[in-house]
């Protein structure tokens, strides 16, 4: 085996949450920042909350709402084509054909 290749193992690594609450493990770093602890996730505490992260949800909710509009200006361009084929006069070939 090759010596010196693993990484640093600290048994001391202590990790801070973004609400304040820090504890230790282990790890190959020496601290770790992190933004959602057993103590402030939702799933936990039993909140029913949404973690927006870089404003993702805000975003999905902009989506859905385009994406809405969008299906309602289509529908209305296929009613408006299929109406004016309706409207298309008939020749009397067509008309013929039919009867």
């Amino acid at each position: 085996m090759k010596s010196d290749i693993h990484p640093k193992y600290f048994p001391d690594c202590r990790i801070i949450c973004s609400c304040g609450n820090t504890f230790t493990t282990g790890s190959t770093k020496e601290t770790l920042n992190v933004e959602v602890c057993y103590k402030c996730h939702p799933f936990y505490t039993g909140e029913h909350r949404f973690l927006d992260v870089k404003g993702r949800v805000d975003t999905f909710q902009k989506k859905q709402e385009y994406a809405k509009k969008y299906k309602e200006v289509t529908v209305a361009k296929k009613q408006k084509k299929h109406e004016k084929k309706e409207l298309k006069t008939k020749t009397l070939r067509e008309l013929l054909v039919e009867t």
